[in-house]
């Protein structure tokens, strides 16, 4: 008689989620280089840029494009750091193995407080979107400033235009008229996101 082969158990691992916090900033890196833009708007962001460099103001770039996944950390850290979600009920996403409850509510708000400080958002008074023209590659976050008196500055028809008023810097909206007519628009709700133009001003 045959002896009966008993069938080899099958072992299903199931991956470990890891406690939301700073460490997750690094995961899913995002770009500050314009290469990595969407073509059309890259080269309108850098033409723009050129203009900008040639007046001598200062621009330092801090984002360009960004992968979904960190869209979402982004988003769910800055709406549990400001209690507009729970953490339990935050949406999982495939693939991101991050578990934002620690099973204290106040620990859980400041990891996601650590993570909205890491990614730089602070200041920011508007959760980033999950989908955005960020993830579409057609924006840039970057802070601009002068310290002339008078910014003289090309605006692409190659007029030249001098800023003689207001603040100099990003928020002046002189300069978003000039950033418009090279196609990169400041975000249309202002002082909410005050790094952020694209393609569209959303």
């Amino acid at each position: 008689m045959t002896p009966t082969t008993e069938p080899t158990p099958v072992v299903v691992t199931i991956a470990e989620k890891e406690l939301s916090g700073a460490q997750w900033v690094t995961k899913y890196p995002g770009s500050s280089d314009t290469a990595d833009l969407e073509e059309d708007f890259k080269i309108a962001t850098e033409s723009f840029l050129a203009a900008l460099r040639l007046a001598k103001a200062t621009v330092y770039i801090a984002a360009t494009f960004r992968p979904p996944e960190r869209a979402y950390l982004m988003h769910w850290s800055w709406k549990i750091a400001h209690k507009k979600v729970k953490p339990e009920k935050v949406p999982a996403r495939s693939g991101i193995l991050i578990e934002w409850d620690h099973g204290d509510e106040e620990k859980s708000i400041q990891a996601a407080k650590s993570m909205v400080s890491s990614y730089g958002m602070d200041g920011l008074k508007v959760a980033p979107a999950l989908s955005s023209r960020h993830t579409e590659g057609k924006a840039i976050d970057m802070s601009i400033a002068w310290s002339s008196k008078v910014l003289t500055i090309s605006d692409a028809s190659g007029k030249e235009i001098e800023i003689k008023e207001g603040v100099k810097n990003g928020m002046n909206s002189e300069l978003h008229k000039i950033g418009e007519s090279y196609g990169v628009i400041k975000f249309k709700l202002g002082a909410k996101d005050k790094p952020h133009w694209s393609s569209d001003g959303k």
